[in-house]
């Protein structure tokens, strides 16, 4: 059994440091950005986060890039 996979979509995810908890752990939050070009490159996806997180206050800790891709199968 064959499967093709068909990209689909892509999101950014940005997680933030948002302050400390009473113990001192970081807390974090994450936002999402729907309708990233699928086939924008890795680099430029990481560059439009680290350029729009830098006008805020808070740490970016991690850019994520989730990817949504359609398998068929071909029989």
């Amino acid at each position: 059994m064959a499967v093709m996979s068909t990209a689909k979509d892509s999101i950014m995810v940005v997680t933030l440091q948002v302050g400390l908890s009473q113990l001192g752990a970081p807390v974090l939050r994450q936002r999402s950005h729907a309708n990233v070009v699928v086939a924008a490159p890795d680099q430029d996806v990481f560059d439009v986060a680290n350029a729009l997180y830098a006008l805020q206050q808070y740490p970016v800790t991690e850019v994520r890039r989730d990817n949504r891709f359609e398998l068929v199968n071909i029989a």
